[in-house]
């Protein structure tokens, strides 16, 4: 994302300035409302891009969402007023298409402008005559593969009346009460307000994730072993929002486990994407992994040793010791040059892109399947089905970039039949691969893609490590589980048994697998 250039900052800087009404009140005149005034969003990309930064009329600080539709920013202006204009000054990630909406208690909203298409920049609306205290951005669609991101929000008008302007005091007191290994619970002593609180706004890393009519909440599904950082809010029935409570940390209980932990992902660092590459090596580090699998796109575009040095290296590089890569397409496009050069023997431990290792009872083989998808590589063939008839490990797992089944919009993979053949003949346990930019687990197939609970092949696709997300699967036969948001896989090898969870960027629960038993 980029900064507005001078003439742009100038004319956000104009923005404040009060000029006399032309739809407001008849004689009066126009002033900026919603300077400084709270604020609410439905996601931040992360505390240092709160709403707030969105109305405080500075040009170099602004609001930005997690990636995802819808997302929006709504403020709150104090009180009733008669709107009259509203400028919107987009970051160039804005959206391409949302609404400007308003209500008069901060949850029934109606719709005041529609915008499609949009280009971008500075959005103006003039001549709205709607009467309302809330003033809110619904973004519908984005321009860009970033969340939506907004340098300043202006709502102009003229304040109308009194009502109930007060808000509830701050909640105080806020407590861990308990937690489990996927749970969190929550206390505070109630707020006080003149007329009587509604209900609580809990956020979790600044995010708002739910709400209670009590003092306490409990937050499920979230990673075992990690922690959080949760604030609490205040809301009356008029719309009213107290203040958030200062932040307190809260951990989930870790898992009991004396098993093998790797983390694994695919499709990781893209140029334009370093936040998010950079949230799931910060899962990785909390994982606390003995190795990291990757199923290839370590690096896009091409994987050249230039992009690797300047993205994947500074996120992900830090586990370069640990990791056992594989490689993807994008790779190919430098020939793997970049590739070798990068994880240098790491990656070709015996001089080629494909290798086998054993971890605990677990016989791991990671391949390149680049070759293969693109109707060659009969020699590495060849070698794992050497490979596979030498291990004496009772149980056996493959990785490699393109999946054999996929739910996603590359569709099965026929010519990678040869690699998933070897597999099951060997009566392999667990494929991971990557390629389509979405979560699935299926429960286990044979050769031709049906269901074998006896014989197959359990399939997993965790292309999830960075790039941009595909959202447009449709579940195939003996899909368990299918999403689409990024994370890391913790996989936990105990004995003769493996398992999994799949931790979101936030550190949310996103699917948890097993414990499987291996054949």
């Amino acid at each position: 994302m980029v900064k507005p250039g001078t003439a742009a900052i100038a004319a956000i800087v104009l923005l404040a300035q009060p000029v006399t009404a032309s739809s407001a009140t008849a004689g009066q005149v126009e002033s900026l409302l919603s300077v400084n005034k709270r604020t609410t969003t439905s996601t931040v990309e992360n505390e240092g891009f709160g709403g707030a930064l969105a109305v405080d009329g500075d040009s170099t600080t602004r609001w930005a969402s997690l990636e995802g539709d819808p997302q929006w920013i709504a403020v709150d202006l104090g009180g009733p007023a008669d709107i009259s204009r509203i400028k919107v000054f987009w970051e160039s990630a804005h959206a391409k298409d949302y609404q400007v909406q308003a209500s008069d208690d901060g949850q029934n909203w109606r719709d005041v402008k529609t915008v499609v298409g949009g280009d971008g920049g500075l959005d103006e609306f003039t001549d709205l005559n709607t009467s309302a205290r809330h003033v809110r951005i619904f973004g519908t669609a984005r321009a860009t593969v970033y969340g939506y991101s907004l340098w300043e929000l202006e709502v102009y008008g003229v304040r109308t009346g009194d009502g109930d302007i007060q808000p509830p005091s701050v909640p105080i007191g806020l407590r861990q009460a308990s937690s489990t290994t996927e749970s969190i619970t929550l206390g505070w002593t109630a707020s006080t307000d003149n007329v009587g609180v509604a209900e609580y706004e809990v956020l979790r890393n600044g995010n708002v994730i739910g709400r209670s009519a009590t003092t306490s909440y409990t937050d499920t599904s979230l990673a075992s072993g990690f922690d959080f950082r949760y604030a609490v809010r205040a809301r009356d029935a008029a719309g009213n929002l107290s203040g958030a409570t200062v932040p307190i940390k809260a951990s989930t209980q870790p898992t009991a486990s004396d098993g093998i932990v790797i983390a694994l992902a695919g499709d990781i660092a893209k140029p334009e994407l370093p936040s998010e590459h950079q949230r799931t090596a910060e899962l990785v580090s909390r994982i606390k992994p003995r190795y990291v699998l990757t199923v290839g796109d370590n690096q896009y575009v091409d994987g050249t040793i230039e992009e690797f040095r300047s993205y994947y290296d500074k996120t992900w590089g830090k586990f370069k010791k640990i990791t056992k890569p594989t490689p993807g397409n994008h790779e190919w496009n430098n020939d793997l040059a970049g590739y070798k050069q990068y994880f240098g023997k790491i990656a070709t431990p015996k001089g080629k892109p494909y290798y086998s290792f054993d971890v605990g009872a677990f016989h791991f083989v990671a391949l390149d399947s680049d070759p293969v998808y693109n109707g060659a590589g009969a020699e590495q063939v060849a070698w794992l089905r050497k490979d596979l008839a030498k291990t004496k490990k009772s149980c056996i797992a493959g990785y490699w970039h393109h999946p054999r089944f996929n739910s996603g919009n590359s569709g099965d993979a026929k010519s990678v039949a040869p690699l998933w053949n070897e597999l099951a003949r060997a009566k392999a346990d667990v494929v991971f691969a990557g390629h389509d930019h979405h979560y699935e687990r299926t429960k286990p197939l044979d050769v031709n893609g049906h269901i074998d609970e006896a014989n197959g092949v359990r399939s997993v696709i965790a292309g999830i490590g960075g790039d941009s997300l595909y959202l447009d699967y449709k579940a195939r036969e003996g899909v368990e589980k299918i999403l689409g948001k990024h994370g890391v896989m913790k996989l936990v090898l105990k004995g003769k048994t493996y398992s999994w969870e799949i931790i979101g960027t936030n550190g949310e629960l996103l699917d948890k697998a097993g414990p499987y038993s291996c054949r």
